[in-house]
């Protein structure tokens, strides 16, 4: 009991927000000593196909946070019915535009469109997402491109909390292409991390998270890790946001795949959700294109 209240004391949130705010600030004086010096602003468009609602405000939030650091930003929204071969034809043109630095395509797209076949159609170069194939590779490099935005965003969330990454056992469970899959290697490779990745169908999952100094969770299943999944003062990272009906003004709540309220306790470290990947992802989107202009000009 004892040890259980002092691990409550010295539990710590990860606030995603109040880093990527610090990001963000960093930006801004960056974008202002670019403009003094005459130099290329960065420049990131944003590719939106339909209404969905969570896709627009995903998109809102890209586009705000680029006015805050003084990025200039083209924001290109097409209906539903857009035929795959315009939407490439769109894309194919702001490959060739030379003053766009960055490009993303906010996924999902429309069924009748390979979102595969549109991510690969953009330029590496300006590839800000990190989602193309060149992109994905080279995060095995000691000089890679640009990274996947939500694992580059949780590896500096991590360093930014001073986090002890080297030597300990990372777990992530969520094996998908966008986190779980490159996390893990930029846990392995670049950061020196011990990883074990495991997914929804591992067999005897708590097993395995209940070994993990770090823990990065990464299924899109609400309520997935227990207290009782979880190794006293590890560290947590919750990907996961889920849309659950609720009797509220919105008509919903949003739900990470860690039960924060009990799991809190026990850690040392935990990111919130919302709060804590969410804005890091941006912030990281904002960091690529920034290194995206620098690498053109």
């Amino acid at each position: 009991m004892v040890k259980e209240q002092t691990l409550k004391m010295n539990s710590s949130i990860l606030d995603g927000r109040k880093v990527a705010n610090q990001i963000q600030e960093e930006l801004a004086s960056e974008v202002n000593k670019l403009k003094n010096e005459g130099k290329k602003v960065p420049h990131l468009a944003a590719i939106l196909v339909g209404d969905d609602g969570a896709s627009q405000t995903y998109v809102n939030n890209k586009i705000k946070a680029c006015k805050k650091v003084g990025f200039e930003y083209t924001l290109l929204q097409f209906p539903e019915s857009i035929s795959e071969e315009k939407l490439l034809a769109n894309v194919d043109r702001i490959n060739n535009d030379e003053d766009i630095d960055g490009l993303i395509v906010q996924l999902p797209l429309p069924d009748h469109v390979s979102a595969i076949k549109v991510t690969e159609h953009i330029s590496p170069s300006k590839d800000v997402d990190g989602f193309t194939n060149e992109n994905y590779g080279r995060i095995t490099s000691k000089n890679p491109g640009l990274m996947p935005a939500t694992p580059y965003g949780i590896q500096e969330l991590l360093k930014r909390y001073n986090v002890e990454i080297k030597g300990k056992h990372c777990v992530i469970v969520g094996n998908s292409r966008t986190v779980g899959a490159p996390m893990s290697t930029i846990m392995a490779y670049h950061e020196y991390a011990t990883v074990t990745v495991c997914h929804i169908h591992t067999e005897n999952l708590p097993f395995y998270t209940q070994q993990a100094d770090i823990l990065i969770v990464a299924t899109g299943q609400p309520g997935l890790i227990k207290a009782d999944m979880i190794k006293p003062g590890a560290v947590v990272v919750d990907v996961g946001i889920t849309r659950i009906a609720a009797d509220n003004q919105r008509g919903y709540i949003l739900k990470g795949d860690v039960e924060f309220e009990e799991v809190k306790p026990i850690v040392s470290f935990i990111t919130p959700v919302p709060g804590g990947v969410g804005p890091m992802t941006i912030a990281s989107l904002l960091l690529n294109t920034l290194k995206a202009t620098k690498a053109r000009y």
